[in-house]
């Protein structure tokens, strides 16, 4: 497939400098392009490769000013960055729209797809399962009883959803991860065993979120664990039952949220934090990785640090007096030897 910069710069909303005819058949990092390539520069650490990279087509931030000629042409437009994401998506629609039925799979009657559906090799969908308008089903992914997966969402190989969880639209799920799944109810009995409180529950993932490899959301107990529109979860999260996470809210890998949480709109949320159950997340709220949030952030936007996690600021200057105890010790302990001094002398007098 090729295109023309005048093509791209039509999908882009942007302004060409250099040939419009020029055509491109891939893409590459602006360091390795050649010939024939497309490439983009966004970040600063990066301006140094404008001037000497051999791709064909260059998206640029239309604010960018060039300290001298380049030979690539340039397609100008708001954010590099952004634009660039929507040519690698474009392109990833061409590359892999798959569309049928491998066998062998199993597909009971009651199924309903819409149309341009692909379901791979070794694929299990359930009764009264419901597919919607361009679902991409890869192999070896089981689908529950009554589960429904709405218009232009994938599922990746191994991904498993279990009875009666519900799927967005334009929702990726990535190879391994688990939906709906049992949460984590035991109760406690005289006998020092544990009996299992039955998760009667479901999942329901709205549009537009990303889920990554291997991340789990167990269904709820009672009523529904929700992941609502846009969120972001990278790989290896634990979501446990009756958790709600808000919209637009990005969270890095590693990361356990406990039971009943709700994390509110637009939080940014690092690797390996460790979040309580029963407590309620403000919108806007940060959490740096590695922190652990033990109560409830009432107020918005905060940036929390540590474990306990608390304001961010703060805990960067108790980072920097822990590191300075040996230092401080010591000179405390100067500071009583000449007080002990001062008051023998005065003794003495």
């Amino acid at each position: 497939m090729q295109f023309s910069a005048l093509q791209l710069a039509s999908l882009l909303g942007g302004k060409i400098e250099g040939n419009p005819d020029i055509h491109v058949n891939n893409i590459a990092k602006i360091e390795e392009a050649g010939e024939g390539k497309l490439s983009f520069i966004a970040n600063p650490k990066y301006e140094e490769f404008i001037y000497t990279t051999q791709a064909s087509i260059l998206i640029i931030n239309e604010s960018l000013v060039l300290e001298k000629p380049v030979s690539p042409t340039l397609i100008r437009v708001k954010d590099a960055y952004s634009s660039f994401a929507l040519l690698l998506e474009k392109f990833k629609q061409l590359t892999s729209n798959k569309v049928g039925i491998q066998q062998p799979s199993y597909i009971p009657s009651s199924v309903k797809m819409g149309e341009n559906v692909f379901v791979g090799a070794f694929a299990y969908l359930g009764e009264n399962v419901v597919l919607g308008n361009n679902v991409k089903i890869y192999p070896n992914v089981y689908l529950g009883d009554n589960v429904t997966v709405a218009d232009d969402s994938i599922l990746y190989p191994g991904v498993r959803v279990y009875d009666n969880c519900m799927i967005g639209a334009r929702v990726m799920l990535h190879a391994g991860c688990v939906i709906g799944g049992d949460g984590f109810g035991f109760a406690p009995q005289p006998d020092g065993s544990y009996k299992k409180v039955p998760q009667i529950g479901n999942v329901v993932v709205h549009d537009d979120v990303e889920i990554g490899a291997n991340t789990t959301i167990d269904r709820a107990t009672m009523g529904s664990t929700v992941i609502r529109k846009g969120v972001k979860l990278d790989n290896l999260i634990q979501v446990a039952h009756n958790v709600d996470i808000g919209n637009n809210t990005v969270i890095a890998g590693q990361t356990g949220i406990s039971g009943s949480t709700k994390i509110g709109a637009n939080c940014v949320i690092g690797g390996q934090v460790g979040i309580v159950g029963h407590i309620h997340l403000a919108d806007g709220t940060k959490i740096n990785a590695q922190s652990g949030l033990s109560k409830s952030v009432s107020e918005t936007n905060m940036a929390l640090n540590g474990s306990p996690a608390f304001d961010y600021k703060s805990s960067l200057k108790s980072q920097a007096i822990f590191r300075n105890l040996p230092e401080l010790e010591k000179r405390v302990k100067e500071l009583e030897d000449m007080v002990k001094q001062m008051l023998s002398e005065k003794a003495g007098i």
